[in-house]
């Protein structure tokens, strides 16, 4: 009889075993989930970091003013010719931004230019604003044109007048426009990076 009850006991003590061991096994300590949550946000705020360089630099700021008055060169100074808003963002009907900006650069005259030129509308005005105020007006679909997330991102790394900042020609003495801080495909990495995380924007 006793031998019987040590062969049934043996089973379980061993299942019980096994159960223990492998709840131990798959259990995660607090400080692993902490340490993973820690990693993304820090992920995500260097992710941040690099996006706002670019869309902080004068390449995008000149076309985004807050006074309806393009800017234009490295000093941000108001665009010659009395240039402003006008219609459509396009200037006004005897001189629109196409006028002269083309489709790409004239390296003859120094004008830049890039497909669908024109000026940021209106609810975009960036100049002057923080990092923070301008990355929400960016994700403000009543602002931003009522783009969801996935269509601000893909406007943000396709969009030629945008990628256009990395090839900015030279101007009318002949000298390199100067380029975003981030480089390119680190930028658009970066920026799909962001959107993927949950396009969480840090305090400033």
């Amino acid at each position: 009889m006793r031998s019987q009850k040590l062969l049934y006991v043996i089973p379980v003590l061993l299942c019980a075993t096994i159960l223990f061991a492998g709840g131990f096994a798959n259990s995660e300590p607090d400080g692993a989930a902490e340490s993973s949550s820690e990693e993304l946000s820090s992920s995500s705020e260097e992710n941040f970091d690099k996006m706002m360089a670019v869309l902080m630099h004068k390449r995008c700021v000149n076309c985004h003013p807050n006074d309806n008055i393009p800017k234009q060169g490295e000093d941000s100074h108001p665009h010659y010719f009395g240039m402003a808003r006008g219609e459509g963002n396009l200037g006004y009907q005897a001189t629109t931004c196409n006028t002269c900006h083309q489709s790409e650069n004239n390296d003859y005259s120094g004008v830049p230019g890039a497909p669908e030129w024109s000026l940021a509308p209106e609810s975009m005005k960036w100049e002057g604003l923080t990092r923070t105020e301008i990355a929400e007006s960016m994700l403000d679909p009543k602002r931003n044109g009522g783009r969801t997330h996935h269509e601000v991102m893909e406007h943000l790394t396709e969009h030629e007048l945008v990628l256009w900042a990395w090839e900015p020609g030279i101007d009318a003495a002949g000298n390199p426009r100067e380029l975003p801080p981030v480089p390119v495909d680190e930028y658009i990495e970066a920026v799909k990076a962001w959107f993927e995380e949950g396009a969480v924007i840090p305090a400033e």
